[in-house]
């Protein structure tokens, strides 16, 4: 039993990069020779900046805003473009909804080569001035989720890139679109959240939930939170923009509260903040 701690320590050690543990590189049983297992992506598919949106279908709508944009893979929820900004290879790769999935989608990027996140998404606003159509930045989200603590002790902070967050908070600015910058809150079920009367723990997701908005939470969605704590484990950097759809805190106080379903402002965000990154990195 000894000898086999001592093996298992090594190993780690060898892999120790940054006061990182790295997953061991060993080959992905279920997977072709350098592929991946469930995008379907090799090294070289796609670029260091890689914007992930939960929705497959807005795969194809981020991709428009690339030069030259390919599609690469479309595998389950994962569906994949790789194109050019400034020169620069880009790609755009769904991950579906939910922590579970996106973590799938990092994991795998970030082994044929992504190194920068932003995730474009929507979010139902909690605050009363966090309205229909208003874009959110993440600094950092609630943990109310599962993925992460497969990753971290729940002590570990969920929190977006620094850099990323203000090239997005710039982006957003330049574009002159009404922006919110703060914390997000992250949770595994839609219906927990629009329909908590129904659940058996009903008593709990009302308190959690009175909580978070006390505490300035600006919006609700499903991602974020495992995207950062991953990103963290992985040695990558992750940042989050949010078309905010409507509001229930409005709603429940019968304010002015229309639905909006167009991403585009947070798209446009996501691409502007790229080309920053790429401005920036190069200046390096």
């Amino acid at each position: 039993m000894a000898d086999k701690k001592t093996k298992i320590k090594n190993i780690v050690d060898s892999d120790r990069d940054n006061g990182r543990n790295y997953i061991y590189k060993k080959r992905n049983i279920y997977s072709k020779a350098g592929e991946q297992y469930h995008l379907k992506l090799k090294p070289g598919d796609v670029g260091e900046y890689v914007i992930v949106p939960g929705d497959p279908k807005r795969s194809e709508k981020i991709a428009a805003y690339f030069d030259n944009p390919k599609l690469i893979a479309d595998s389950r929820e994962y569906i994949t473009y790789t194109g050019t900004l400034l020169g620069k290879k880009v790609s755009v790769c769904s991950t579906g909804i939910g922590g579970p999935s996106a973590a799938i989608a990092m994991e795998e990027l970030v082994k044929v080569g992504a190194k920068y996140f932003i995730r474009v998404g929507t979010c139902g606003g909690m605050q009363l001035d966090v309205k229909s159509d208003d874009v959110v930045i993440a600094t950092g989200a609630v943990r109310m989720e599962g993925t992460s603590k497969e990753y971290a002790p729940i002590e570990w902070p969920s929190v977006a890139d620094y850099h990323i967050v203000n090239a997005l908070a710039d982006a957003t600015r330049l574009l002159k679109y009404n922006y919110h910058v703060g914390v997000v809150e992250c949770k595994d079920s839609f219906y927990g959240q629009h329909s908590p009367e129904k659940s058996p723990v009903f008593y709990e997701l009302l308190n959690k939930w009175e909580a978070w908005c006390r505490l300035g939470c600006l919006a609700s969605e499903m991602e974020s939170a495992a995207l950062f704590v991953v990103a963290n484990a992985l040695g990558v950097k992750a940042g989050t923009v949010l078309h905010v759809v409507a509001n229930q805190e409005r709603e429940k106080r019968k304010m002015k509260n229309p639905v909006s379903h167009d991403t585009d402002k947070a798209i446009k965000a996501a691409v502007e903040a790229i080309k920053l990154l790429i401005k920036e990195n190069k200046k390096k």
